[in-house]
């Protein structure tokens, strides 16, 4: 009856597999005559997710989390990750083989200097890291005496025997009325910002940023629809655009051909190399451009000037098309959400379902929609303890039956053309006890005063980060993620540069699109995480002295209205929660089914207090 078209459950190779990639690796280093190498889980954009042909990382440890790297040295090894995935490195990694260290606190760089010795030869790929990066890895290696050496030609793809061939997904246009804005008029403000940088050209080395500027989406990587492609933008003259040619069409090669020229990947060296050598100052992207174009610049007397992607900040700001694509979006998963949610409630009491059963039922009600073009991530659906992981991946390994007396976490999201979603929902299976009541309810005060907020222009996302977290301080609990993070138009739905976190400085402002998702995780116990994703407004308020903002919520799903205590939470939020409530229920009943209307009359029914 359901079935998961675009994302799997299969374990990672370990074992044997393994340990011979490993021993082959380190021969490769040392006919390479290095002493080590570092892999990060990378490619030559810094994408979040990458295609098959660049998951070095993964293959050659088992670990397949999001963020991480390794460092192979002759006698040691290390994977350093965050917070996010200790459970999971733990269980994908041979530690009799490799250690876990931090990714954070300490960085690697600490362990390099540590365990590196004088006269050692540190290798790395420079397409693989952001100069930044190198300079760290060259300072620690700087600390040890030891050499850091720019290869050319990655040994792990020496090893690798059955590397997938790099992804020709097909380029298709994003149409005029869902983009809002012509290609033309994003080039013209993108060079306001070039003359602003004062630099001589631009280079484009992030692929969204590419997408959206030629208004184009791809299929190169999973559930982020990129053209994975490069741009040059001179501060006069036309731009270029750097994509292979068997991505497209006709009709896209005209349609991009209009405002820019299109070359081959392969012609954006010489390209940089020959405006270089004029001196020409060149920005690239501190985030995303790779070390070795930065590298070439310098070699052919040019500059590399690093800044912030200035595309990144057009992007986030969505207009009038986006913010109504979104909005349509939104409505449509919420009515595919009501209807898994419903099925859950039915369902699940029996203790026959399991999280493999959750990801399949509500990814095939999503694609009953006839507009789903992929997820937005793998979902995340842990009950019990494997809620407690944060970044939790369902494998046929893992994969739990949903009991009663468990909390269910469900975070998942969709891509539709209109619009990227991304909603988590806890879902009480059965009775549950006072304990997650508390916790949940902790949480949702979180949520609703990220909601409520109200703040002057200029206030960035480390300034509101607090309000979600206060009801859990006043218990002595807390949770290690952000609160929220950017979410893209029919692009990625993990989008700089604005968040929700005490690392968050970006200003927060009308148009933005971001996650409002606090927490509670409970080790070998349950998870809690309330998700919607909020649109910044304005907000008009009588006398003020300010330009004011606040949120809009985006997301049309109920909360489970078993896990929440009423009578701990106050007049106003009560308020809200019920005009919350009342707004699903009027935006969502006409698009479902008649069980599931009456589902969501009693999911959204008014709550009071008690006492």
């Amino acid at each position: 009856m359901f079935e998961a078209q675009f994302q799997t459950f299969e374990d990672p190779e370990g074992g044997v597999a393994l340990t011979a990639r490993l021993s082959a690796f380190r021969e490769e280093l040392l006919r390479r005559q290095l002493t080590g190498f570092v892999i990060p889980r990378a490619d030559s954009q810094q994408n979040e997710y990458v295609p098959p042909s660049d998951e070095r990382l993964a293959w050659l440890t088992g670990f397949t989390g999001s963020a991480g790297l390794a460092v192979v040295l002759t006698d040691k090894a290390a994977l350093f990750i965050d917070g996010r995935y200790t459970i999971q490195a733990a269980k994908q990694v041979d530690t009799s083989a490799w250690s876990i260290e931090s990714l954070i606190e300490p960085p690697p760089e600490s362990w390099l200097t540590a365990h590196l010795s004088p006269g050692d030869r540190l290798g790395f790929d420079p397409w693989l890291h952001t100069s930044a990066a190198a300079e760290r890895l060259a300072k620690a290696c700087e600390k040890a005496g030891a050499e850091l050496v720019a290869v050319d030609g990655n040994p792990v793809d020496a090893v690798w025997t059955d590397r997938p061939a790099p992804p020709l997904g097909p380029v298709k246009i994003h149409p005029a009325q869902l983009a809002g804005e012509s290609e033309a008029d994003k080039l013209a403000r993108i060079r306001t910002d070039i003359a602003r940088l004062k630099v001589d050209a631009l280079v484009l080395s992030d692929s969204h940023a590419v997408a959206w500027t030629f208004n184009i989406r791809g299929a190169d990587v999973a559930h982020t629809p990129l053209p994975l492609s490069y741009a040059l933008v001179p501060k006069d003259g036309r731009a270029t655009i750097f994509i292979d040619h068997r991505k497209l069409s006709n009709s896209v090669r005209d349609h991009l051909e209009k405002n820019a020229t299109v070359e081959e990947p392969a012609a954006l060296m010489g390209q940089l190399a020959e405006l270089a050598q004029t001196g020409a100052a060149i920005g690239l992207d501190s985030a995303t451009a790779a070390d070795a174009l930065s590298r070439l610049i310098t070699t052919e007397g040019g500059k590399p000037v690093r800044v912030p992607d200035p595309v990144a900040m057009l992007k986030a700001v969505k207009n009038a098309a986006e913010i109504a694509g979104t909005r349509a979006a939104h409505k449509r998963d919420g009515a595919a959400l009501a209807k898994f949610l419903a099925w859950v409630d039915r369902e699940a009491p029996s203790g026959k379902l399991t999280e493999i059963d959750a990801v399949e039922a509500l990814e095939t009600f999503r694609r009953e929609t006839g507009a789903l073009k992929d997820v937005s991530f793998p979902t995340i659906s842990g009950t019990g303890p494997n809620g407690a992981i944060v970044h939790y991946r369902v494998t046929r390994k893992s994969n739990r039956r949903i009991e009663p007396g468990d909390l269910l976490l469900i975070d998942s999201g969709a891509q539709y053309e209109d619009g990227t979603t991304d909603v988590t929902r806890t879902i009480a299976i059965g009775q549950p006890t006072e304990e997650m009541r508390d916790r949940y309810t902790r949480v949702l005060r979180g949520h609703i005063a990220i909601d409520r907020a109200v703040f002057p222009d200029g206030v960035s996302g480390a300034q509101i980060d607090a309000f979600a977290r206060q009801f859990l301080w006043h218990a002595g609990i807390d949770f290690e993620h952000g609160t929220g993070h950017g979410v893209g138009s029919y692009l990625s739905v993990h989008e700089g540069p604005a968040r929700i976190s005490k690392l968050g400085t970006t200003p927060l402002k009308r148009g933005m699109i971001l996650s409002n998702e606090p927490g509670y995780y409970k080790t070998d116990a349950f998870g809690i995480r309330i998700e919607n994703l909020e649109l910044v407004v304005e907000k008009a308020i009588e006398g003020a002295e300010k330009p004011m903002n606040g949120f809009e919520a985006l997301t049309l799903a109920p909360f489970d209205r078993r896990l929440i205590d009423a009578d701990r939470i106050s007049k106003q939020e009560l308020r809200w929660l019920n005009a919350y409530h009342a707004r699903v229920r009027e935006e969502i009943r006409p698009l479902v089914d008649e069980a599931t209307k009456v589902w969501l009359d009693a999911a959204t029914e008014p709550m009071t207090h008690k006492r």
